[in-house]
C-alpha cells in the first residue's frame, strides 16, 4: 500500500498554493476588495474554495466556467448539483426570457398553467400525486416537516448521523456516544437542544433507526437514499426497504429528499430503486440554476392534512408557517418547465451516467495502479472519492476519513490544471454538456496528481 509523506504533502501544497495566487490576481483583488461582505463573499460557505480566496466569476457556459483572470475550466461541481443541468442552458433560458420579456410577470401572486405541467412531470417521475413548490430545498424540508408532524401529530423528526438537508435546524444533529442525539458540530446557535426536537442514528443502522422509533414520537424518517454531503456513502442491500417498511410498522412516514440524488437517474433513487416515500423533497437542480424547490405527498398525507385544517387544527393558507410570497412564481415555474421538459430527459440521464461510470473507472485505475487507499463512490451520474479504505458505510466513518490537506492539495492541483471540484469534498457531476474529453483530462490528471503525491 502507497504511504502518505506529510512533508511532501505540505510541500506540493505550497507549490500549488503559490502557483493558484500567481495566476489569479484579479480574483485575489476583488476578494481583498470586498470589505462590505461578511466574510467577504456573497455566502459565507464560499470561502471552503481552497486557496486562500475563492475565483471570480466572469461568465459560465454549459460544463464552462471562466473566471474574471481569463482561465476556462473543466466544471465538475456544477454548483453542487444546483447546475446539474449545465450553466444557463439553452431551453431554460429561452423560457425565462420569455417569462421576463415577452410574457411578463415574474412574481405576481397568480398561479400559471406551468405550475399543473410540472407537478403533473414530478409525479410521472416520482410517483407522489401532489406537489407544492418553494425556492429552496431547505424551504421545501421544512415546510414538508410540519406537514408530516401535522398529519402524525408527533414532533420528532429521526435523521441519519451527517445528514444533508439544507439549513433545516432538526437535520445539524448527529447521535451522540450514548446513543442520545446532539447537536453537529459546528451548528450555528440552534434555538434548542436538537434533542429536543430530533432523533439521529447512524446511516445503515437499522436496529437503530428501531430503537428510535419504538419512543413512538417520530413523525417522519427524513432521509437521502444515499448520504451525499459527507462523502457518497450508499445504502446497503436492504437497508432502504427496511425503512419503508419500519416506518409503516411504527406510525412514522418516510421522507425522502433527492436533491443531491437526484443523480441516480430521470426519476431519482425513488424511481431507480423502488422507493415508496410518503414524502419527497427536491430542489436545486430541477430549475437549471433559477432557485426552485418543491415537496410532493401522498393522497393519504394530504388527506390527514385535510383533516386538521377543517378542524381548525391549523392554517396551511394564510399564516400557518407553509408558504411564501415568492414561492411558486411564474419565473421559477418557467425554469422547471423547461428543465425537466428539455434539459434534463431521461436521455440526457443516460449519456450522463454513462459518463460517471466512465470517471469512476478512470479514478479506480489510478488508485488500483498506485495501490493508493482511497475509494470512490458512484451515485448515478455523480462521484466522488474519499482518503478512506475500505469505504464507509455511515457518516461518522466517512467523517473521520477527512483529511483537510488532501483536500486542500487535491483542490489546488485540479484547479490550477483546469478542472473544478465541488469545494465542500471531492464531488465531480455530470451534465448534459459533459464531455467523454472532459473525463478524460480528468483521468489524466488525477493520475499525475495523485502520482506525485505518492512517487
Amino acid at each position: 500500500m502507497s504511504r502518505l509523506n506529510r512533508e511532501r504533502l505540505a510541500a506540493l501544497i505550497e507549490r500549488e498554493q503559490a502557483a493558484y495566487t500567481a495566476a489569479n490576481p484579479r480574483s485575489a483583488d476583488l476578494y481583498a476588495n470586498a470589505t462590505n461582505l461578511f466574510g467577504r463573499v456573497p455566502m459565507t460557505w464560499m470561502n471552503m474554495w481552497t486557496g486562500g480566496f475563492p475565483l471570480y466569476l466572469e461568465r459560465a457556459q454549459g460544463n464552462r466556467v471562466t473566471d474574471v483572470d481569463g482561465h476556462t475550466y473543466v466544471d465538475f461541481a456544477l454548483g453542487d448539483t444546483g447546475a446539474m443541468a449545465g450553466h444557463s442552458p439553452a431551453a431554460t433560458v429561452a423560457a425565462v426570457t420569455r417569462r421576463m420579456g415577452e410574457l411578463g410577470g415574474i412574481t405576481t401572486m397568480l398561479p400559471t398553467e406551468d405550475a399543473q405541467w410540472v407537478g403533473a412531470e414530478l409525479t410521472r417521475r416520482f410517483g407522489l400525486p401532489l406537489w407544492s413548490f418553494t425556492l429552496t430545498a431547505t424551504d421545501a424540508n421544512r415546510w414538508a416537516i410540519r406537514l408530516a408532524r401535522l398529519a402524525t401529530g408527533r414532533p420528532k423528526i429521526l435523521v441519519f448521523g451527517h445528514c444533508y438537508h439544507g439549513s433545516v435546524d432538526e437535520a445539524f444533529a448527529i447521535p451522540g456516544p450514548d446513543g442520545q442525539t446532539v447537536s453537529r458540530p459546528g451548528n450555528v446557535a440552534p434555538p434548542v437542544d436538537p434533542a429536543l426536537t430530533t432523533r439521529s442514528v447512524p446511516w445503515n443502522d437499522l436496529g437503530a433507526v428501531e430503537v428510535a422509533l419504538a419512543h413512538g414520537d417520530v413523525a417522519a424518517i427524513l432521509t437521502e437514499p444515499a448520504l451525499t454531503n459527507i462523502g457518497i456513502v450508499l445504502p446497503e442491500p436492504g437497508f432502504m426497504t427496511g425503512l419503508r417498511e419500519l416506518a409503516s410498522r411504527y406510525g412514522a412516514l418516510l421522507m425522502i429528499d433527492e436533491t443531491h440524488t437526484f443523480s441516480a437517474g430521470w426519476g431519482g433513487a425513488t424511481t431507480a430503486w423502488g422507493l415508496q416515500p410518503d414524502i419527497l423533497v427536491i430542489g436545486k437542480s430541477i430549475g437549471g440554476g433559477i432557485p426552485s424547490g418543491a415537496y410532493g405527498i401522498t393522497e393519504e398525507v394530504a388527506a390527514a392534512v385535510t383533516r386538521h385544517t377543517e378542524a381548525g387544527d391549523a392554517d396551511i393558507v394564510d399564516v400557518g408557517g407553509v408558504g411564501g410570497t415568492l414561492a411558486g412564481n411564474a419565473l421559477s415555474l418557467a425554469a422547471m418547465r423547461a428543465t425537466l421538459g428539455e434539459v434534463l430527459t431521461a436521455e440526457a440521464f443516460e449519456r450522463m451516467i454513462a459518463l460517471a461510470t466512465e470517471f469512476t473507472a478512470g479514478v479506480q485505475t489510478t488508485l488500483d495502479e498506485l495501490d493508493v487507499p482511497w475509494t470512490i463512490a458512484q451515485l448515478g451520474a455523480r462521484a466522488e472519492y474519499r482518503f478512506v479504505r475500505p469505504a464507509p458505510t455511515n457518516g461518522e466513518d466517512s467523517a473521520a476519513a477527512a483529511d483537510s490537506d488532501l483536500d486542500a492539495y487535491m483542490h489546488l492541483a485540479m484547479c490550477n490544471r483546469g478542472i473544478l471540484m465541488t469545494p465542500f469534498h471531492n464531488m465531480a457531476l455530470m451534465g448534459p454538456d459533459t464531455r467523454q474529453e472532459d473525463v478524460a483530462r480528468h483521468t489524466e490528471v488525477f493520475r499525475e496528481v495523485v502520482g506525485t503525491l505518492f512517487e
